[in-house]
């Protein structure tokens, strides 16, 4: 898209102006998933409650399909883990140490559109459901066409996501195997050569 009218292109106005390291993080360290973890997890603000709720509502259903199906619910700081329902096999945490391990072991995940999330379990090669919040441009625009680059994820429409039908997407891509592209793990030497060269 271009900047505004009469504009160069964002992508060509961005690449003359930056250079670029690539992604910059912990090794992607091949973890043997847990037999039917599903994982949800929103963020750290209050905004993903209405979709934890809607995944709540469809854990039972899908696992009245996959009897052996566990869930771990991230509910984050200002999600009240109290304030969530309860289910057989449902485990609900307010916080999760070293999220990124949890993500790398799991079965699914689902989550919003954030980009850290789910380029960490593109990186982890973890099938997930990605939940854009509406009306929210980058998880929209930007983060649904990194994934498309990828090959990662799939998108779900929350208005007409119901507990029915996000239980037939569990079902459907819990342990499934995935083609994405390989996320680069070159980045922190990419980003050491190039602040040598302006030192």
């Amino acid at each position: 898209d271009p900047l505004g009218p009469g504009l160069p292109s964002i992508r060509d106005w961005t690449l003359a102006h930056f250079e670029f390291s690539g992604y910059i993080g912990a090794p992607v360290v091949t973890a043997d998933p847990e037999p039917m973890l599903c994982v949800a997890t929103v963020g750290g603000s209050s905004a993903g409650e209405a979709l934890l709720r809607r995944v709540i509502d469809a854990f039972p259903i899908a696992r009245r399909r996959l009897p052996r199906l566990r869930m771990v619910v991230v509910a984050g700081p200002r999600i009240d883990p109290a304030g969530l329902p309860a289910h057989d096999g449902l485990e609900i945490r307010g916080y999760v140490d070293r999220l990124d391990e949890l993500l790398a072991r799991c079965d699914l995940a689902i989550t919003h559109g954030g980009l850290t999330t789910t380029m960490t379990l593109t990186a982890h090669r973890r099938p997930f459901l990605y939940v854009p919040l509406q009306n929210h441009f980058e998880q929209n625009r930007h983060v649904r066409h990194r994934l498309a680059a990828y090959g990662a994820g799939r998108c779900l429409d929350w208005p007409s996501l119901t507990p029915e039908s996000l239980a037939a997407a569990i079902v459907a891509e819990v342990g499934r195997p995935v083609g994405y592209r390989p996320v680069e793990t070159d980045g922190a030497e990419r980003a050491a050569a190039l602040l040598a060269e302006v030192l």
